[in-house]
């Protein structure tokens, strides 16, 4: 009997587990990237990559304001209107978190 509940709590845990890890690391969207419909595939694969390689904050926020800049104007330039107050990508770098493996 002990076996079986020890079975049986094991697999209770792991199937909680198991969806966080199958996540897997943060990737850019067109729910969480400001400017998404206006960048082509290279820019999105090459703005996820980036994103996933800052180590600081600064370097991180740097490129988020020349990002959400280099937006702003390619939408000005189509008549379009960005949205704005989106997630701050770097934030996880002020508190010492890293989401690239968390999956936020």
């Amino acid at each position: 009997m002990q076996k079986m509940t020890a079975l049986l709590i094991t697999a209770l845990l792991f199937a909680l587990v198991a969806p966080v890890q199958a996540r897997g690391p943060w990737r850019a969207s067109e729910s969480n990237t400001r400017g998404w419909q206006l960048m082509t595939p290279a820019e999105r694969i090459d703005h996820q990559s980036r994103i996933r390689s800052f180590s600081t904050y600064e370097e991180c926020r740097a490129y988020q304001v020349i990002h959400h800049q280099l937006m702003e104007e390619r939408a000005r330039q189509r008549n379009l209107a960005l949205p704005g107050g989106g997630r701050d990508f770097c934030e996880h770098l002020k508190r010492g978190r890293d989401f690239r493996q968390s999956g936020d």
